[in-house]
Parts: C-alpha cells; structure tokens; sequence
C-alpha cells in the first residue's frame, strides 16, 4: 500500500499510511532497532556455546553452523519466492510459518540483526586485537563502550521509529484531519499555524492550536505525514488565514 493513497471516488479526502510496509524510514529504524537487541543477546550465546565447545575440541562446529544460519537467512532474504521456500522447509518441522507481513517484519528483524551482528562483533574483535598487541593503554575499553552504545540507540531508533507511523485521512470539505491508531480528530478550524520540517520520507508538523478566551485546546501539537499532505494541509491552513 502507498505512503499516499487517496480514494479516486472522493476527490475531498487524501487517505496515507505509514508504516514499516509503506516507508524506508520506519522500516529501516525498526529492523536496525530490534536487530540490536537480537544481536546482543545472540553473541552472547553464540560465545557462550563456543567457549564451551572450544574446550572439548569442538569450536569449529559451532562456528560452521552459525554461519550455516546466517548464510540460510541471507539466501531466504534475497529469493523471490521467500514465503514457498519457508513453507517447503517448514513442512518437515512441525512448527507454523509466518506470512504476509509477519514474514516481511520477520525477515526485516533477522536481516537486522545479522548487520548489527557484524557491527557489534567487528567492534569487539578490533578491540581485542588492540588489547592484546597493547597498541592503546587504554586497552579494548572504546570498542566494548562503543558497542554497548548501541543499545540505547536501538532504543531511540525503535522509539523514533513508533513516532514517525502514521495512518490517518485528510478531510479537505469537512477541514478534518482524521489520525488512527490511536483515534483521534483534529479541527483545522482550531489551528492557526502550521510549520513543517522534514525527515527523510516524512515530515513533521508542529501544529499551532488557537485558545480563544484563554482557553486550552487539546490536540496533539506534532504529527508525521507525508510531504503531500503536509503541503495540502498547510495549503489549507494559509489559505483560511489569507
């Protein structure tokens, strides 16, 4: 479904959805967000087996099926027919499969996570490199700050990701903008300024309420729409005030 889609039997409505299925932007804050956790957490248990399986000899076949993993996640990404191979494989499991947009989500989280597996690890094997030839005196203590640093990322990124969807209706007759998710009506009667900035496929717009007699108006005060609608919507707004 397209970030903008307006219904072609109603000329006064503009229609828009944004989501990690319609913008690059969200979906990309998401995989890279939920990445870092499954990353973290994947590392440790990754070396926690090798460690274990290091000391019986064996730390070679951990390491030969964690790649085997990676590279099946990889050859699923990058395949055309992702759904029909994951059912042909699970048919021999007695396990359900995703589809649809469990499966996108699914294979965007996996996706995410092999690249922050590379980041992470990278900064740790850079830091255990410098610790042992002793090239700062400081040892591996920036690399292992640096990867740790990503977690709170991750979390801002999942946060910025959740602000920036957006699903609602733009009602030009009725000077109504309609939000879902949660339901909410704003009255473009009640605003007396619009600014805008933008954000990669998005922008945002602070909204300026009017408070006659004094009085508060409740509303949010910033929304994410496509730029679309944004320049309707302040098309709207300036040409009330003109």
């Amino acid at each position: 479904m397209d970030e903008d889609a307006a219904d072609p039997n109603d000329t006064e409505t503009i229609q828009w959805r944004r989501d990690a299925s319609t913008s690059r932007t969200v979906r990309l804050l998401w995989s890279l967000g939920v990445g870092t956790f499954f990353a973290a957490i994947t590392i440790i248990v990754f070396w926690r087996l090798y460690d274990l399986a290091a000391q019986a000899g064996a730390g070679a076949i951990i390491i030969a099926m964690f790649a085997a993993v990676v590279v099946t996640i990889l050859a699923f990404a990058v395949t055309s027919h992702t759904e029909r191979r994951l059912e042909a494989l699970a048919s021999r499991l007695p396990i359900a499969t995703p589809s649809g947009t469990a499966l996108e989500r699914a294979m965007d989280a996996a996706l995410g996570t092999i690249a922050m597996m590379g980041v992470m690890g990278s900064l740790m094997v850079v830091g255990r490199y410098v610790s042992r030839r002793e090239l700062l005196e400081v040892g591996a203590g920036p690399f292992t700050g640096m990867a740790a640093l990503l977690l709170p990322l991750a979390l801002i990124a999942l946060v910025l990701a959740s602000f920036l969807r957006s699903v609602g209706t733009l009602d030009r007759e009725k000077r109504t903008i309609y939000l879902y998710d949660p339901d909410q009506a704003i009255d473009l009667e009640v605003i007396q300024g619009v600014s805008t900035r933008r954000l990669g496929d998005a922008t945002i717009l602070k909204l300026e309420y009017a408070e006659p007699d004094g009085q508060y108006v409740a509303g949010p005060r910033r929304i994410v729409v496509p730029p679309e609608v944004a320049t309707e919507l302040q098309g709207l707004v300036d040409g009330r005030a003109a």
